[in-house]
């Protein structure tokens, strides 16, 4: 059993109003991580500070 297809089994209502929820909960959970998820790590993430200083000849 996969969790999408638990999930699917969950949501009330016909195919379509099945599909209208699933997208408004992936609009929810990317909203959730734009606004609060990434903002949280983004000091902890190693790829904030850069190296490159541009002074190299190329």
């Amino acid at each position: 059993m996969s969790l999408y297809g638990a999930l699917w089994r969950v949501l009330p209502g016909p195919t379509v109003v099945r599909l209208l929820l699933a997208v408004l909960l992936v609009a929810g959970v990317v909203a959730v991580c734009f606004t609060w998820v990434f903002p949280a790590v983004a000091p902890s993430v190693p790829w904030n500070s850069s190296t490159v200083d541009g002074t190299a000849g190329g």
